[in-house]
């Protein structure tokens, strides 16, 4: 059975670049995504804000602000257990989420905030792949506490914060002043969660190890903070190769 012309030509329209901003044919390694795809995303615009904007009240709620149900107590688990000074750097994949929800946001409105789509690359792809990275390597100690469905969800869900990343070039030039921004953020959080905590104890998403349980020859704080040290810096580099790349092209289309 084949599809109407109507049909087609309304699947075309979803994916086509008409109106949105043209690809600058990086290189694959930095944009991996098929340009439909990207287009896609930047097309329904509006509804990967609304969705990143539910995962940040999830996220928000998973970390321990509780206002439902109203049987629990409005602030719990990992919220409860850090001083309130230390707060802002908790929840770190909530944060990232929305970053992007108001990146896209302000792009949307004609108002592209450089600073946001920067801290959003930074989040979506470091939280993104540090998440699953700790999942996978603590698999067992969470599957112990998690739910299976729930262990799933955050692992595919911050899989897509990936994808969400990768679709950014296309509405920022990564201007090293927005990079040094997320940089100053997401290093200062690297600090005060495994090396220097100012106040109490480190600041890491917990995990359902101690941190000085041994897993694999090491601790599972040193694990984790390689993961999280390592994504910054790829992070950076990855924005930062992105505005070179882009200044290259443009340079040689004269």
């Amino acid at each position: 059975m084949t599809s109407s012309p109507a049909s087609s030509s309304g699947l075309r329209r979803f994916v086509s670049g008409d109106g949105l901003p043209v690809p600058d044919g990086l290189p694959w390694w930095l944009a991996p995504l098929p340009t439909w795809l990207e287009n896609v995303g930047l097309r329904f615009a509006w509804l990967v804000v609304a969705i990143n904007l539910l995962g940040t009240a999830f996220g928000f709620w998973y970390y321990g602000f509780h206002p439902l149900p109203l049987s629990d107590p409005l602030i719990t688990w990992q919220f409860a257990a850090e001083p309130v000074v230390m707060w802002p750097f908790v929840p770190d994949s909530p944060l990232a989420t929305l970053f992007i929800a108001l990146a896209f946001a302000s792009w949307k409105l004609g108002r592209t905030n450089e600073y946001l789509v920067a801290l959003a690359f930074f989040g979506c792809w470091k939280l993104g792949l540090w998440t699953p990275y700790v999942l996978s390597v603590f698999a067992d100690a969470f599957l112990d506490i998690t739910w299976f469905p729930l262990y799933v969800f955050l692992f595919v869900s911050h899989l897509a914060m990936v994808v969400e990343a990768f679709v950014l070039h296309r509405i920022s030039d990564f201007p090293v002043r927005a990079v040094a921004v997320a940089l100053v953020w997401y290093g200062f959080n690297d600090v005060v969660d495994y090396f220097v905590p100012i106040v109490g104890d480190p600041h890491h998403t917990s995990i359902p190890l101690a941190d000085s349980a041994v897993v694999g020859g090491t601790t599972a704080l040193q694990l984790a903070a390689a993961g999280a040290v390592v994504l910054t810096f790829v992070a950076t580099f990855a924005a930062l190769a992105t505005r070179v790349k882009k200044l290259e092209l443009q340079i040689e289309r004269g």
